[in-house]
């Protein structure tokens, strides 16, 4: 599994280790076919970052780092597997062919087996959140409603070189930022923190999960296919246009880079529009928002107790701005 940025609580490996294994179990199922489509992505790896703040979340208030109680792997599982669930249906969406590296659920399988596996993920997460209360089972099933109304905000913008910033940010306020929170605020529920603790955490989430959702837009301009474990410019091939594009059309190259977007391009034209993102200052633009809002996530902090646990999250809200610079340069 790819290192976590909150490796810096003790414990959290090790909680890692513990959440591995009851991801594997979560999706166990008749027929066994299921259970190998349902896992593809499991096996594929990742950083778990979403349980991971479930973990964290749930950790915050102690002085001395332990491992988790098993409701909280249970809180850290069932966003991972709604993560999931919508990486299964994005990547239908999208017609994408690789995702982590591996061949995507739906080039392997195809549209029809990758959607049912989809809805499999998303129901196992259900039921796990009910495991916990009714509280957290609400609050999960309100988010995997966010993430369909970011997404359809998403393509009801495909192929628009008009797309506003308030729209891109609606959209990944929803199909991002709306599951970073809710993991924060789930582990704050099942460690049964207080509720203005719990409510710092679900805005630090949600500061992240923008900062986030940005960086990896910027990433998919600039960085190259290894770096990514999918090709890069998709987001271009398919008509996305994200911040970096949004502000690049705002600028001297607009017009010529309006000229070449509009519904699905050649790869010969989207290496151009990059090109073109890049030469704007765009990109530019694009990581100073992602700075505002990562460090608003770093503010949110400030309040919480100052143990392990805390500056684990802020290490890991640095680390974003990092993971943007790697392809950048000094930015």
């Amino acid at each position: 599994m790819i290192r976590s940025p909150l490796d810096p609580i003790p414990t959290m490996g090790r909680d890692l280790e513990r959440l591995e294994l009851r991801l594997e179990e979560s999706i166990h199922t008749e027929p066994p076919f299921l259970t190998e489509v349902a896992g593809h992505l499991i096996r594929a790896g990742g950083k778990r970052v979403r349980p991971g703040f479930v973990i964290a979340s749930a950790s915050i208030a102690q002085t001395r780092p332990s491992p988790v109680e098993d409701d909280v792997l249970t809180g850290g599982v069932a966003v991972e597997l709604v993560h999931l669930g919508s990486l299964y249906h994005d990547d239908v969406m999208d017609e994408a062919q690789v995702r982590r590296n591996v061949a995507s659920v739906n080039a392997k399988w195809g549209n029809l087996r990758a959607i049912l596996a989809g809805d499999f993920l998303l129901a196992r997460a259900s039921e796990l959140a009910a495991s916990l209360g009714t509280e957290v089972a609400g609050l999960l099933a309100a988010t995997i409603g966010r993430l369909c109304e970011g997404q359809v905000r998403e393509l009801q913008d495909t192929g628009n070189p008009d797309r506003t910033e308030t729209s891109y940010t609606d959209s990944i306020e929803g199909k991002t930022a709306s599951l970073l929170a809710t993991s924060c605020r789930i582990g704050g529920l099942v460690a049964g923190l207080d509720r203005p603790t719990v409510d710092t955490l679900t805005e630090f989430g949600r500061y992240y999960g923008l900062a986030f959702q940005v960086v990896d837009d910027i990433l998919d301009i600039v960085a190259t296919d290894e770096h990514l474990g999918k090709p890069s410019g998709n987001d271009l091939h398919e008509g996305i246009y994200t911040l970096p594009v949004i502000r690049a059309l705002g600028t001297s190259y607009g017009p010529q880079l309006r000229h070449l977007l509009g519904g699905t391009v050649s790869d010969a034209t989207v290496r151009s529009a990059l090109q073109l993102v890049q030469a704007s200052g765009g990109v530019q633009e694009a990581l100073d928002v992602a700075r505002n809002y990562a460090q608003q996530a770093s503010a949110s902090l400030e309040v919480l107790p100052p143990t392990t646990a805390t500056a684990a999250l802020g290490v890991a809200t640095a680390h974003l701005i990092d993971r943007a610079r790697i392809p950048l340069g000094d930015a």
